[in-house]
């Protein structure tokens, strides 16, 4: 038997509340259960003027972005759109059936007017996760921290070539920078060598970047022969549970390196300071290792494969002698000092005359002078006993948690919640973006992890 379903209850007049139409186990139930959203009144209440007419709840404004980055809808137009039909939007907007939705524009208006230069979106970050924190969510003795790009609003074809200083060293910030100055210098006086004048590494190097003309402040991203694209960087640092605990957004061509040091610091001072950081082989440089030890922070870093050319000798091969500090090559023959450059490297040469000699010399060297060149950074001592601990029974699990916690944070984060992309522009605004989708995440989490369903009559 063939059945036909009858049409005529399209027009079947019935009495139903709006709470009747949401189910039961329905995300906005969870999230309206796990947090009360009353907080932000007392976040913008400076925001606004005394006068004038009354401006859109803005718990509402918050809750549509909410909607929006949660669903990972791709726009608040759309969101607009979605609110308009979904009961169970309406219901956690707290309209009824026939209140007026708000212009898609709203959100857009208020945030020129009032949100834009505060930090209400990082203050509604921190909320949630201290939320969290305070209901015994949140596992942060082990940090995991990476970055993944998000495809800017520019189009790769329209851009400038402009001439920009080089960053020659792994690290930002000035007082960093002045450190490091005195490690170096001090280190070429204890090795009989003149220190360095301030000029020395105040010296600019310039290189030719692409800027685009569409988003000035996105960075020109390659990452292979396909993908070349202006992109962002979105830094995160996530916990064991997978609550991200900071965020930092970079334009895309800004080295992982350089992130990592203001990230940790970020969560020290909001969470607390972790017992280990895991990071992958980006983050592996004498810099970060150092800074980590100097925090009495535990590395959990990867191993990393030689990066000699095939057929010569590895840089494992080269022993280090630290009483005498210098290197023995394979053949036993002695590399001295010879000075340390303005990066930090201290350059260890071998006597020309005898490797000119040398029956290994095709697989030591092809300079023309026969003269090989071993460098070892000042901290270098960091990064070998951050390799150490790499295989230690209680580190090696620390770095394998990773693919279960940030990596899979980003990965949620680009299918479910719309960050493979933006439609936004500037920092300031994708700031607010990473801000708002891991916001969405941790809440989000938090709801599923804390509720507690229907109660039976």
């Amino acid at each position: 038997m063939l059945p036909k379903h009858n049409s005529i209850q399209r027009d079947q007049l019935e009495m139903i509340t709006l709470d009747q139409l949401v189910p039961a186990n329905h995300m906005v139930r969870k999230i309206e259960a796990a947090i009360d959203f009353t907080f932000i009144y007392d976040l913008v209440k400076d925001m606004y003027s005394e006068v004038g007419r009354p401006s859109i709840d803005p718990v509402t404004l918050v809750k549509l972005t909410f909607i929006q980055y949660t669903f990972g809808i791709r726009s608040m137009r759309k969101t607009i759109e979605e609110v308009e039909t979904n009961m169970a939007y309406r219901w956690f907007l707290g309209y009824g059936f026939h209140d007026k939705v708000p212009h898609f524009s709203t959100f857009g208006k208020n945030y020129e007017r009032h949100f834009k230069g505060t930090d209400l979106f990082e203050q509604i970050f921190y909320r949630i996760l201290m939320t969290a924190a305070d209901r015994k969510l949140i596992s942060a003795e082990h940090v995991f921290v990476d970055s993944t790009h998000v495809k800017a609003s520019a189009n790769k074809r329209k851009f400038e070539k402009k001439i920009v200083r080089k960053e020659t060293r792994a690290y930002q910030g000035r007082l960093q920078e002045e450190i490091n100055q005195e490690e170096i210098n001090q280190d070429r006086e204890n090795h009989g060598k003149k220190p360095f004048p301030p000029d020395k590494f105040d010296k600019e190097e310039a290189k030719e970047i692409k800027e685009s003309t569409t988003d000035p402040e996105s960075g020109y991203y390659v990452k292979d022969e396909r993908t070349k694209q202006f992109a962002y960087s979105f830094h995160a640092a996530a916990d064991r549970n997978g609550f991200v605990l900071g965020t930092i957004v970079t334009p895309g061509n800004t080295h992982d390196s350089h992130i990592l040091e203001p990230l940790v610091e970020q969560v020290i001072e909001k969470v607390g300071k972790p017992e280990a950081v895991a990071a992958d082989a980006a983050y592996k440089t004498p810099v970060i290792t150092s800074y980590l030890f100097g925090k009495e922070i535990t590395p959990a870093s990867p191993y990393t494969r030689p990066r000699t050319k095939e057929g010569f000798y590895r840089k494992h091969e080269y022993i280090y002698d630290e009483h005498f500090d210098c290197y023995l090559c394979p053949s036993g023959e002695t590399l001295k000092y010879s000075t340390t450059n303005k990066e930090g490297y201290r350059e260890y040469k071998s006597p020309k005359h005898i490797c000119a000699t040398c029956s290994s010399l095709s697989r030591c060297t092809e300079s023309k002078d026969h003269q090989k060149v071993v460098t070892r950074h000042i901290s270098q001592a960091y990064v070998e006993e951050a390799d150490h601990l790499r295989t230690h029974q209680d580190v090696k699990p620390i770095y394998a948690k990773r693919k279960e916690t940030i990596e899979r944070v980003f990965a949620d984060a680009k299918e479910k919640h719309g960050m493979r992309w933006t439609t936004l522009r500037g920092l300031k605004k994708l700031s607010m973006q990473a801000m708002l989708t891991f916001a969405a995440i941790n809440l989000k989490k938090m709801a599923n992890w804390t509720w507690q369903g229907p109660k039976m009559a």
